[in-house]
């Protein structure tokens, strides 16, 4: 059944040379975020095929939640160091989940 939380996925990719970098930048997010109000879940995933990927997958009470989250100072900090080791811009997707209709 879908909810009224806010859902976000966002994509990173890697420079060549540069993945266990961003791993390490992508993880350093996660403690702190995890502690922001609003955070219900904040899971950072690497692609089993191809290690230059990354994704963020999170579900926010609602999208103020999610944009304090973009405005908090450790993710400022973050986004031009980051984009260092970025093969090219990151993405981010704002989602709302959608199921068939139970009407049959």
């Amino acid at each position: 059944m879908p909810t009224n939380n806010f859902v976000v996925a966002a994509h990173f990719r890697a420079k060549p040379g540069k993945e266990k970098d961003l791993e390490s930048l992508l993880l350093s997010l996660v403690g702190s975020t995890r502690q922001e109000a609003g955070c219900l879940l904040y899971d950072l995933h690497r692609d089993e095929t191809d290690p230059s990927q990354f994704l963020f997958y999170e579900i926010w009470a609602n999208r103020k939640a999610w944009e304090t989250h973009m405005a908090s100072p450790h993710l400022k900090a973050f986004k031009p160091v980051v984009e260092e080791n970025l093969a090219e811009p990151f993405q981010i997707w704002q989602l709302r989940q959608i199921e068939p209709d139970a009407r049959g």
